[in-house]
């Protein structure tokens, strides 16, 4: 198994559509044998240029990145299905650099408040 980063752009859409595309890619990667370890919304915002997309310009969108592990032929079918799915304008893989997959021992509890005043400093 490899560690990736997925970097998911999806037209302007409100909460609940932006859930449902969610849904539904995390659930393809799950389909296909991967782990998802952490989604980040990047939030919404004005895209850099018009990009046209299904026969759409869009001018906002919004930005998530997916961390998971998986088999690396997994990055060739996502792309495809990504790219059949009319919701998103752009993604990417990217794998992370000398990563290394290690057996789970359990569910470390996260303090969240020590991880957003680490960002702040």
């Amino acid at each position: 198994l490899c560690t990736f980063l997925l970097f998911l752009l999806f037209s302007f859409l409100l909460k609940p559509e932006t859930a449902a595309v969610l849904k539904r890619t995390l659930e393809a990667l799950m389909e296909r044998g991967a782990v998802v370890r952490n989604l980040e919304n990047l939030g919404e915002r004005s895209l850099p240029y018009k990009i046209s997309k299904h026969k759409e310009r869009h001018r906002r969108g919004g930005y998530f990145l997916v961390d998971f592990e998986g088999p690396p032929s997994i990055v060739s079918t996502m792309m495809d299905h990504l790219g059949r799915d009319i919701d998103v304008i752009r993604r990417a893989f990217l794998k992370h650099p000398g990563s290394k997959t290690e057996e789970c021992s359990g569910i470390i509890p996260v303090n969240y408040e020590d991880k957003l005043i680490a960002k702040k400093k």
